[in-house]
This record gives C-alpha cells, structure tokens and sequence, in this order.
C-alpha cells in the first residue's frame, strides 16, 4: 500500500505541470491503459514481488488520472460553480468506493484474488476506451503558462490561501487512509470474513455517496470552512467509537458516520483549492496536494502497521480521532 503513493509522492508536481502544459485527455487515456495493464499484472502470477511491481504501477497512473480530471472539473463554469460541480464529481469516486470492496470481497470468496483483479480492471478499460470513442470531448481550456521561472514549488507553500487548505487537505486523507489500511486488519482480527469487510468498507463508500447527492445544496448555503469543520468533528468522532465495537451492524453504522464526515468535506477542499490558484499553474496546485496527499499515503501505512503491530488498534484509532477533532476546532476559527 505504501509503494501505490511512493511515486506519486515524488513527481505529482511535474504531473500537474505536464496537465497544464497539454491538456488532459491524453494523459487521462494514458494513464488509463497503464493502470489496466497494472491490475492485470497479479492475475499473471501471484508472487508478492509482482504485487509490489503492480501497486507501483497502478498507483502512478491513478495519480496522472486524478490530476487531469480535477483540473477540467475545476475549469469547468466561474468560482461560484466549482463547489457545486466538484461534489457531482465526488459522487463518481463514491460509486467507485462503494462497488469496488463488494466486488473485491465477493471475488476473493468466490474465485480467488486473480479473478478479484481481473474484474477490477474491466472497468478502468471501459473508461478509457469510453473517452477515446467520445474523441469530440474537449479538454479544458488552458490558461496562459506562467513564466518558468516563476513556478516555484515554495511560492504555492507560503501562499497563504493555499497552504491552509493543503494542511486541512492532508489531514482529511490522513483519515481516509486511516479506514482504508486499518479497518481489513481490524476485521481480520476480530474474525470477519473478505466479504463481511467488503461490506463494512462499503458503507463508507454508501455514505460518501449519499452525502455528496447533498452537497450541491449545501454548497449554494455553507462557506467552504463551515462544512470542513463540521466532516472533521464527525469523522473524529467515528474514530473515537472505533475501538469499541466489534459486532458487524455497530461496525456498519460507524463506518457510514466516518463516511458522511470525510466524503462531505473534499469538494469543498477542491473548490477552496481552485479559488486559490494562481492562473495557469492549477495542475500544479492539484498535483502539490496530490503529493502532499501521497506521502500520508507512503508513511501512513507504514506507521499504522507498525504501531498496531506495538500497541494494538485502539491507540492509533484513537489517536487520528484527537487530529482531526483538533483539526475541527482549527477550522471553525478559519471560518
């Protein structure tokens, strides 16, 4: 897990430039093939070093992918349309989110790993076949290009509308990483079976779903900083719970709490991102806290895998339950 973000950590800068530079399209057809090709890799061979090779890849054209299609959602309409559109654009990765543990569970129980992987990657080829069979779908338009030596990766990070928003970024996806590498193990543990926590991980998905079909109201009536500080105190709050429960609908229904937090909170974060800006360097701006947003997921694991190896789930659990309540409370002063 931490090999699918090492890459992405170290050029996803150089990949929004290169977004900023030529468009999107290409490198969203690209990097669609690459990632197809990369979830095939473990259905050929089941060796550990072959997964470590297919994260790497994977991992690397999903970031490319990530970048290309925020920054034409983000040039999409003026600033007043961007809360708006990136929370119908959330609810793609929440569909995602939702289908991809079901059908990863009910594939590993069913037919093994291999055909997990193979199912998981029909619908990346289908996407990117999509896009090249639309070939009259405009890319976004391009603002002029900053001058090179201008575009300094310090001058974003002592922007002080941008790194804000990059601190409250990482702290978000700190969370999202959290569920995603402790709560297999932690079922693991406590003697669920993969479909059982296919299950459990998809109603996280369900209530970033759910809470997103809301957002393009929401967005039209609360600041950005508002809704930022109420997913924090949320999702702290689900964490807290956590370690407490071990019995699957109490899991279920924590799981969904920690959804609606952190699923409501990142079109916001997006919006807040573009509105900051400066002109012609938007990519590079999406690809700073795509690599801010990396690292969380590089270290993360690694720290939580070695912590809850020391000292079990419930301190590490509670311990992001503290960040992000702390994170609340910094934002609701922001607001």
């Amino acid at each position: 897990m931490a090999l699918y973000a090492v890459i992405p950590m170290l050029i996803a800068v150089q990949a929004g430039r290169l977004v900023d530079r030529v468009g999107a399209v290409r490198p969203i057809v690209i990097a669609g093939s690459i990632l197809a090709a990369a979830m095939l890799l473990p259905v050929a061979s089941h060796a550990l070093p072959v997964l470590f090779v297919a994260a790497t890849i994977a991992g690397t054209a999903f970031m490319m992918q990530h970048i290309a299609l925020n920054h034409v959602v983000g040039n999409l309409g003026d600033s007043s349309a961007r809360p708006v559109n990136f929370s119908w654009f959330a609810l793609g990765y929440s569909v995602s989110g939702f289908l991809g543990p079901l059908l990863a569970g009910f594939a590993i129980d069913l037919a093994g790993f291999g055909a997990a992987f193979l199912a998981l990657a029909v619908p990346v080829a289908a996407g990117t076949l999509l896009l090249l069979w639309k070939r009259g779908t405009p890319s976004a338009p391009q603002e002029p290009r900053a001058d090179a030596g201008q575009r300094r990766v310090a001058d974003l990070l002592r922007n002080p509308r941008l790194l804000p928003v990059f601190l409250f970024s990482g702290l978000l996806a700190s969370g999202w990483d959290m569920y995603t590498f402790v709560i297999p193990i932690y079922g693991t543990r406590i003697g669920l079976s993969a479909s059982t926590i296919g299950i459990v991980m998809s109603s996280f998905a369900l209530a970033t779903f759910v809470v997103r079909l809301f957002m393009p109201a929401v967005a039209r009536r609360l600041s950005e900083w508002t809704v930022v500080c109420a997913a924090l105190l949320i999702a702290g709050t689900a964490y807290s719970l956590f370690p407490l429960v071990t019995q699957v609908p109490f899991l279920i229904t924590l799981s969904f709490l920690l959804g609606l937090g952190l699923g409501c909170a990142q079109p916001m974060i997006m919006a807040a991102l573009y509105a900051a800006s400066p002109p012609g360097r938007q990519g590079e701006v999406v690809g700073m806290r795509t690599t801010m947003i990396n690292a969380s997921t590089t270290f993360m694991p690694l720290a939580f895998g070695a912590l809850g190896t020391a000292l079990g789930m419930g301190p590490i659990l509670w311990t992001m339950a503290g960040f992000l309540l702390l994170g609340s409370w910094l934002a609701g002063r922001r607001r």
